[in-house]
């Protein structure tokens, strides 16, 4: 088990929910229930509004209608969510190690030392190795690590198997496996096949 059992069962609901960029609203009326032990898959075209309802349910963006309210957080649970945008916020003069320690730094950190983290998501050869020769999918397994080093009940993800290979693909759906069995639950914008069973699909529609 990557991750701590949540201590009190998070649900995400909204109500009405509307989300833009500006006074250009591109999702409306969303009533949305993620219990935890579950996930959400937001598809949809670019520009249909998947990553700005990430940036509103994270607290980002300022919702442009309705309300979003996280049940069951209890007031010593600390952070409650990861957002993990669509850019890899990769340094590129630090190194592996060193980006990986940043974030820990930043987000606090659980029982998976960075190391650790980094063997557990392939990178545990480059941890000196300076971010910035790492290849994009590289990269994006260097975001999947900051999931485990700081653990969080809420994951809110952007495109997190954009660039990953096969592989890479199969050590994503394991973490969200184990996230879930753990009590967390997930938000995920993506054009790729995440077949989990406790994964539902929210599709939304191109912007007027």
């Amino acid at each position: 088990m990557t991750q701590r059992q949540v201590q009190h069962p998070i649900i995400l609901k909204t109500e009405a929910l509307a989300c833009g960029r500006g006074e250009t609203i591109l999702a409306r009326d969303l009533d949305l229930e993620v219990p935890a032990g579950t996930g959400l898959l937001l598809r949809g075209p670019n520009g249909a509004g998947k990553s700005t309802l990430l940036l509103t349910l994270a607290g980002l963006l300022a919702p442009l209608g309705g309300h979003i309210h996280f049940e069951g957080a209890g007031p010593d649970d600390g952070p409650l969510m990861h957002h993990c945008g669509h850019r890899n916020a990769v340094r590129p003069r630090l190194s592996v190690l060193q980006t990986l320690r940043f974030w820990a730094e930043i987000n606090g950190t659980g029982q998976v030392p960075c190391e650790a983290a980094l063997d557990r998501v392939g990178l545990g050869r480059t941890a000196h190795l300076d971010a910035g020769y790492l290849s994009a999918g590289q990269q994006r397994r260097l975001v999947l690590a900051r999931l485990l080093v700081s653990p969080r009940p809420v994951w809110l993800l952007d495109e997190p198997s954009a660039a990953l290979d096969t592989q890479g693909q199969a050590l994503l759906a394991k973490l969200l496996t184990e996230h879930f069995a753990a009590g967390g639950l997930a938000v995920i914008a993506t054009h790729d096949d995440i077949a989990l069973p406790q994964l539902t699909t929210l599709n939304l529609g191109a912007p007027a």
